[in-house]
Order: C-alpha cells, then structure tokens, then sequence
C-alpha cells in the first residue's frame, strides 16, 4: 500500500488533501494530513479576530469536519525533523513513513534584522497572535481610561501597524470600526485616539492599481487615519518607534505586518531555497522539490517560477493552485501517467478596510464600497463551501452578519435579535391548512375534470360587476369562500359570442397587458395542465407547511403563487404573502420535519461530493 503524506494543514494542504481523496479513494492508498493544531485556520481573516469583529471560532475549521466522509487519516502532531533518505517523518514521540510527501508548513513574520522588532512588536500570523492583538488594545483602554498623565495617556492610545500590505489595511481598518466603541466604553474621546500606518515604500497596497490606491488613501483620510510612506521603522522599543528619518512615535502598540519568510522548519531540511525566495524552496514546473522527485512543495514554501517568468506570489489562489497540483502529479505517478504542469490562473485580489468598505480587482473589474465588500464575501463563501459545505457557510454567514456587536446600527439590531422560533409553529401550520383547503376545495369544484378558467378583459361599464364580487368578498369568512365568491360574482360576458363565461377571470381590472396576454395565449389554451398544477401546489404547500417540510422552498413558491394571484385575478388576502414571509426564516426547524431533514441533506451533498454517491445511513 502506498503511503501519501500531507505536512500541513494549510490551505495547500488542505486542497491536496482533498484532492488526493478525490484522485484516490478507490485505490489501496493511505492518505494523511498531520498538523500541529486539530483545526484549519483562516488566516486571511485574523484582522476581524484581532479587532472584535467576530470570535475566535470563525476562523477554525475543524479538520475532523473537512475530511468528514474521506479517507484522509487526521494526525495532530509536531514533526520535528524529516528523513528523506529512509522516508520517515519524526516527532518527539512517533514517526511516520512515507512514499510521497507534500510540504505546506506555511511563514512566518520576516523581521528583517530590525533592531527590537521580534522582542516588542505584535504580529497577525496566528489564531494566538489575534488573540493577544484583541486583549492588548482593550488593556491600552483600560490604562488609558485611568492615567492622568497626558504623554502616557496619549502613547496608550496611539495605535501604529507597521506595513501598508494588504493584511496591514486589513488591520487598521478593523481598528477604525472597534475603536469608537472602546472609547464609548471607557469614557474616552474619540479625538484622543491616534490611528498610524507605517510603510517603507512610497505608497500603500502597491499590488493594486493606483485608482484603487487612491480609494483606499481617500477612505483612510476620511477616518482620520495617518499614512506616513517613504518611513521604514529603524528601531522598536516597548514604548517608542523610530523610523530612518528621525521621526519617533512613542507607542505601546505596533503591530507588525510588514513581510513574512518561510517558516523556519523549513530552513533545516537542506533543500535548495530561491535566492529571492525569503526561503521557499525552488520547485519545477510541476511543483516538485529538484533534489527529491517524491516530495513536494506547496503555498508558502513553494518558489514556483510561472511560464511567463515571474514567480508565484504568496496568495491563498496560489496555494490552493499548487496543493491542487501536487496531489494530482502524486495520483498520476501512483495510477503510472505523465505529470502535468502547474499552470495557475490568479483570479484577483481584496481587501477590506473594515467591515464597510473595500477595494477589489477581480478579473480585469476594479471596484471598491460595498460591491468589493459582496465579491470578497462571495469568495470567502465559495471557498468555505468547498472544505466545509453548506454547514460551513451557514458558520461563516452567521459570524459575519447575525453576530451582534456593540457599534451595530438600529436596523442591525433589530434584524439580528434572537427569538424562539417555535413561535412561528403555530402561524406556519395555519397557514399550511388554509392552502391545503385551498386545494382541497378547488378539486371538489371540479378543478381536475372540468375547465373553470378563462380570460376576458372586463369591460369599462363591468364596475357594477366588481362591485359585486367585492361585497361577496366582504361577505365571507374564509379564504377559499373569498375565491368562490369572485368566481361566482365575475360573471363575463364574452364579447365575441354574448354568452355569460363562467369559472374564475384570470383577468382583472389591473392586471398588466404583458400578463394578460400569457393568460390569454399561453394559460387558458392549457387550462386543464394550469388548473392541474394548481391544485397540486396548493395540497402540496398545505402539506409542507403544516409538516414543516421544505419550509423555505414553500414559503417562497407560496410568496409566488400570491404575486401570481394578485397580478391575475386580483384577490385581497395579503396575509397569505406576508405570513409567507415569515415563514422564511427557518419555521421549519421547530416542531417540523426540517429540524432533522436539512442536517441529514447538508451531510448528504458532503457525502456526495467527496464519494460521488449516496449514503442514506449517515
């Protein structure tokens, strides 16, 4: 049995190891994935942890939950060193052989010799380091709110990132949104709260277009932030930063964005490294190490050299890319096929400036405000879908939009309230039994035998008619009485033949012309299928709801079925559309076949997509 090893549980190695199972599963191969930590992170999102914007557990998904319904062996452990000559990965207290191993132990912060760096600045490279990020600032504030000094006051208060990159802009940005509210907390103005970013190069975000630099300049001047480019930091003491130029700033808070190297795992494995490389590790074109064809180097560690030249930039696009490459050349050199190149295709880059703003280029389209915001929520969902499922964008959209925070708007707040849904049983199961009498009343009116609709366009002296369908409405006492009545009272005149048309107009006084014609063209021509369709909605919704089955996908054919009935035959019972409505938001989970039924899918598609098949025990 061959034996395949996944050193990481990166983004790299968590698409290799998907990948693997995928190329793999039918064959007699043991696929494992080991990792220091029994999660995977999202490092793209540590700045919302480090400023409040969402809990710790947003960024961890647990690898248990990845490679659920996979062959992927889980191994939480630290390897401390690697044989290569007799295959073997060492710890402390275990070792494990391999055949073909793919390395993605990811970076680390580059500190570039900087004189006080390593020992008093923070860094945004872990779960930990957000962690200790959040619970300094809140300390700063706590300090802040009691010193009378005015000089320590201001240093508490003085908030500096060293680093205009993207996770630097990311930083500040989550800083402008949370530090209002610590300042409400602890009785500060929001005038004595200093907000710096540090670069060394003369602009920020150099990657990006300048019209998107310009964006990004332009948001953080309106937010009172201060850039100062063209200022590398020389020297970083626990109180004080000083730049090249001269020019200090006393701080208790840098935190560090500035660059990141290879971790230094990788320095001691003895492989060539590039010489521009900050360590990664030379590989060729299909992602291989040139010193040992069965090992593998992938995300930060790979130095991979594109076709065009220039090498590959250390992005989540480009280590799911040559993960993705390194388990398919494995699978090949396993099933006895020519190795295939690595050809990435980079999408784009985002960056959030808070949780309000962003700037984006995406395929050729800039953008910037809450369009850049959608795409770059709209990645993060794709990407989560694809490890996690449906469960894990549930996670993902919850922490981002229904987790309260203290600087929420009204509307926020009042949309994102916890209520008990059982509530809504009893409003969903009426409503259930209204359209399944509904049903039930239109086949005893002879709906499936007989035809009972037509369209003809009422005359301008038919208001006599109306009239009389309104009062019969008026009259009675329930929905399905309210459809009788209309249908009895509407009695038409064919202008054609004089004959008196019975049944229900699908035409009323208001009904638009665009839909008038597909009644009278596409509707009554059909009538039997139509009325047929109808009915078995109608039991069907009853059924749904009232079970709790399906709810959302009822609630929206129901919201439909109510415009339908509005722009045809006009009738009055709103409450059927805006009971619809609430039904949205989830009234079936309570007392209802949903509470189980959409769980059960939600593994079931995971099943699917990682075997291509169905497994109704799961």
């Amino acid at each position: 049995m061959k034996r395949v090893i996944v050193l990481g549980a990166g983004y790299a190695g968590v698409e290799a190891a998907l990948t693997l199972h995928k190329k793999l599963k039918k064959e007699p191969v043991k696929i494992s994935i080991i990792d220091v930590h029994e999660r995977h992170t999202l490092l793209t999102e540590l700045h919302e942890v480090a400023g409040n914007r969402v809990d710790e557990e947003s960024v961890k998904v647990y690898l248990k939950d990845i490679f659920k319904y996979t062959n992927v062996e889980i191994i939480q452990d630290k390897i401390t060193s690697i044989d290569f000559d007799n295959q073997n990965l060492l710890s402390e207290s275990s070792q494990y052989e391999y055949d073909y191993l793919i390395i993605g132990c990811g970076s680390e912060p580059a500190y570039f010799g900087i004189d006080g760096m390593e020992e008093n600045a923070f860094t945004l490279w872990s779960l930990e380091d957000a962690k200790k990020i959040n619970q300094h600032i809140r300390t700063m504030f706590q300090l802040a709110s009691k010193e009378m000094d005015p000089g320590k006051r201001k240093s508490y208060l003085t908030f500096v990132v060293g680093g205009g990159g993207f996770t630097g802009i990311e930083m500040i940005g989550e800083l402008i949104q949370w530090t209002p509210v610590l300042c409400k907390e602890h009785n500060i103005s929001k005038s004595e709260v200093q907000l710096i970013v540090v670069e060394a190069m003369d602009k920020i975000l150099p990657v990006l277009d300048q019209s998107l630099i310009e964006k990004a300049m332009n948001y953080l001047g309106k937010n009172n932030i201060k850039v100062m480019t063209n200022s590398p930091i020389s020297k970083v003491s626990a109180d004080e930063i000083q730049m090249n130029n001269g020019t200090s700033i006393p701080t208790h808070t840098l935190i560090w964005t500035g660059g990141i190297k290879v971790n230094r795992f990788i320095d001691t494995l003895g492989f060539p490294a590039a010489a521009r490389g900050r360590g990664r590790i030379e590989v060729n074109e299909y992602t291989q190490s040139t010193k040992n064809p069965n090992v593998f180097f992938v995300g930060d560690n790979s130095y991979f050299v594109e076709e065009k030249g220039s090498a590959l930039p250390p992005l989540v696009e480009s280590a799911l890319h040559t993960g993705k490459s390194a388990a398919l050349n494995i699978a090949n050199m396993i099933h006895g096929k020519p190795l295939e190149k690595c050809k990435p295709k980079l999408h784009g880059v985002m960056v959030s400036i808070g949780r309000k703003y962003a700037v984006a280029d995406t395929m050729g389209m800039k953008t910037s405000g809450i369009f850049a915001m959608f795409i770059k929520h709209m990645v993060n969902v794709h990407y989560q879908f694809g490890i996690g499922g449906f469960e894990q964008v549930i996670r993902y959209l919850k922490h981002q939009f229904t987790h309260q925070r203290k600087d929420d708007n009204i509307i926020k707040k009042h949309l994102t309230t916890e209520t008990f849904s059982f509530w809504m049983v009893i409003m969903r199961v009426y409503l259930g039994y209204m359209w399944l009498m509904q049903g039930i009343h239109k086949y005893s009116d002879g709906w499936f035998s007989k035809v009972s609709i037509y369209a003809q366009k009422v005359a301008a002296g038919a208001a006599d008619v109306t009239a009389a369908a309104s009062q019969a409405v008026e009259a009675t006492t329930s929905a399905s009485q309210a459809v009788e009545a209309v249908a009895s009272a509407s009695q038409v005149v064919d202008t054609a033949t004089g004959a008196v048309l019975q049944g229900m107009n699908l035409i009323g006084q208001n009904t638009p012309e665009w839909y008038a014609w597909i009644c009278e063209n596409i509707i009554v021509p059909n009538a039997m299928l139509f009325q047929r369709l109808i009915v078995i909605t109608e039991l069907g919704l009853g059924i749904a709801f009232i079970t709790g089955t399906f709810t959302f996908i009822a609630a929206i054919v129901s919201i439909g079925m109510n415009i339908n009935f509005l722009l045809s035959t006009g009738l009055w019972d709103y409450w059927y559309l805006v009971t619809s409505i609430a039904c949205l938001g989830g009234a079936g989970r309570s007392f209802g076949v949903d509470h189980y039924l959409m769980p059960w899918l939600m593994r079931q598609w995971r099943y699917l997509v990682r075997n291509k098949g169905v497994k109704i025990n799961i």
